[in-house]
């Protein structure tokens, strides 16, 4: 998958291209297949100079290529450049110190406890059976692109690679994620909480399983009546305190409080708990499934 990754500053005249209906449109159309001028017109209902100017303004950004192709004469043929823009809308930071980066295969858990519905699912079919919380115990679990389940949790340990005599600055963990509804609803709250070397981090409401158009990356044969993607969520701890999509959300412990170098591992748990009002179940999804190109990504910052 082809992504477009802006800052803030770069973003501004893309956000301008797209703020069109037509231009849009346009986007969606050549998501199908390249279209030349003509085409896009006759599908869109639009003049043809009105259509000409709409693919200028999104060349001028780069959003899609012309090329010249021999056909009745010779035609240009307009191909999307991009299948995702990312905007990146946080603050530029400085004295970054040293970051550590490792993705971690959502199949690929260290501990688990699972009820039904539940199941893994591989690119190709399911990975053991539906259903059946004996498939989280299957050595093909690691291959899972998308992982369910009503109740229960998941916990990931990554290796802790944090060099001997250096102090952990902050940490932080992405994951796609959703409720888990039968076959998908899109009002269907959630309440996913995440823990951190043991550490409640906090609880994140999924508002919903969501379904219905097809994931950017989601395979062609996975019905489109089934969970497609879900939302990047982002965990941070820093020095003073806890973060949910950069948002503070508690205090009650910082960076220091993990004691990230008294363990081999860094372990980070999602699930559901047995108390919580919205018992709304859990879609984690893989790098090749979904919406975003990534499995449960890990980023540790540590002073030089």
């Amino acid at each position: 998958m082809r992504t477009l990754q802006l800052t803030f500053e770069d973003a501004i005249e893309v956000c301008k291209a797209i703020s069109n209906k037509h231009r849009m449109a346009i986007l969606k159309l050549l998501s199908e297949r390249p279209h030349n001028v003509n085409e896009l017109s006759e599908r869109l209902g639009l003049p043809f100079s009105t259509t000409a100017v709409n693919v200028k303004k999104l060349e001028d950004v780069q959003l899609i290529s012309t090329e010249l192709l021999p056909g009745r004469g010779t035609q240009k043929v307009n191909t999307k450049t991009y299948d995702q823009i990312i905007i990146d809308i946080g603050p530029k930071e400085t004295n970054q110190g040293q970051m550590l980066t490792y993705e971690m295969p959502v199949g690929d858990y260290a501990d688990c406890h699972v009820e039904p519905s539940c199941g893994i699912v591989g690119l190709d079919d399911y990975i053991g059976m539906q259903d059946d919380p004996r498939s989280f115990y299957e050595a093909e679990r690691v291959q899972g692109e998308l992982i369910f389940f009503r109740t229960g949790y998941v916990e990931y340990r990554f290796p802790n690679r944090l060099p001997y005599g250096k102090s952990a600055k902050q940490i932080e963990f992405s994951a796609e994620l959703c409720s888990e509804a039968p076959l998908h609803r899109l009002d269907w709250p959630s309440d996913i909480t995440f823990w951190l070397n043991g550490h409640e981090l906090g609880t994140w409401t999924s508002p919903g399983d969501f379904g219905g158009e097809r994931g950017l990356l989601t395979p062609t044969w996975w019905m489109t009546n089934h969970t497609q993607y879900g939302l990047l969520k982002n965990w941070k701890v820093t020095n003073d305190g806890v973060y949910l999509d950069g948002m503070k959300v508690s205090d009650a412990f910082t960076i220091e409080t993990l004691a990230i170098q008294d363990k081999p591992y860094i372990s980070f748990k999602i699930g559901i708990k047995e108390d919580s009002p919205n018992q709304g179940g859990l879609n984690l999804f893989g790098s090749k499934f979904g919406n975003y190109e990534q499995g449960i990504l890990m980023k540790l910052q540590y002073t030089d």
